[in-house]
C-alpha cells in the first residue's frame, strides 16, 4: 500500500521527532492502584517511505530521566534493582515494519531494554499533518502497545499479604509524537 494512499500529506522523507511536543509515557500497577511516569529525555526519527510497509522509525529513550512524581520512587528505580542505569543507560526502539490490518497500522519493532532485545508491536493513530508557527510541517502519530517487564529481567517485586506484589509485570506504554519534517 502506497503512502499517498494512506495520507498523501505525509511526504516521503525524514521526520525528526520533537521532545518539547511528545510524550513516552508507561503505566504499572503499584500496590492497588496504577503509577503513570513518563520519560523526559528522548530523540528519534520517522523515515516515510513510497510504500507504508517499508518506512520506519528509530528511538533512543534516556533511562534516568524516569519522572513518576516521587523522587524517592525514580531514584529505585533507577537502581540496580529495576532499570539499572549506571549499566544501561538507554533504552532504544527500531522498527521492523508498518502494516495496515483491520482498519488499523500496526509498527512491528524491536524494543531493547537493558540489553535485551524483544519484538513488540505498537498501535498506532495517525493523526494528520499541518504547518506550524515557526515555517515547519509536524505530523503527529499516537501509539501505544503492553508489555510484560519481566520479558526483559525486570524482576523487582516484593510480595505483600496473600498473592499480592507490589509491582505488577504489565506495562502500558503510550506515545504522543509530533515529527518535524526535515
Amino acid at each position: 500500500m502506497s503512502i499517498a494512499a494512506v495520507a498523501p500529506e505525509l511526504t516521503v522523507g525524514t521526520w525528526n521527532i520533537d521532545p518539547a511536543h511528545s510524550e513516552v509515557t508507561f503505566v504499572i500497577r503499584h500496590l492497588m492502584t496504577k503509577v503513570r511516569g513518563t520519560f523526559t529525555d528522548f530523540a528519534g526519527s520517522v523515515q516515510i517511505a513510497e510504500e507504508l510497509s517499508e518506512s520506519t522509525a528509530t528511538a533512543e529513550i534516556k533511562v534516568a530521566s524516569i519522572d513518576t512524581r516521587n523522587a524517592d520512587r525514580d531514584a529505585h528505580v533507577r537502581t540496580s534493582d529495576v532499570l539499572d542505569v549506571e549499566n544501561h543507560p538507554v533504552m532504544t526502539f527500531s522498527t521492523k515494519g508498518v502494516r495496515a490490518q483491520d482498519g488499523e497500522y500496526l509498527l512491528d519493532g524491536e524494543l531493547t531494554i537493558k540489553e535485551v532485545t524483544r519484538p513488540i508491536t505498537l498501535t498506532v493513530e495517525y493523526n494528520g499533518v499541518g504547518e506550524d508557527p515557526w515555517g515547519g510541517t509536524r505530523a503527529g502519530f499516537s501509539a501505544e502497545t503492553t508489555i510484560n517487564r519481566k520479558d526483559w529481567g525486570i524482576e523487582f517485586n516484593v510480595p505483600l499479604k496473600g498473592d499480592k506484589a507490589l509491582l505488577g509485570d504489565k506495562v502500558d506504554i503510550q506515545l504522543e509524537i509530533q515529527a518535524v519534517r526535515a
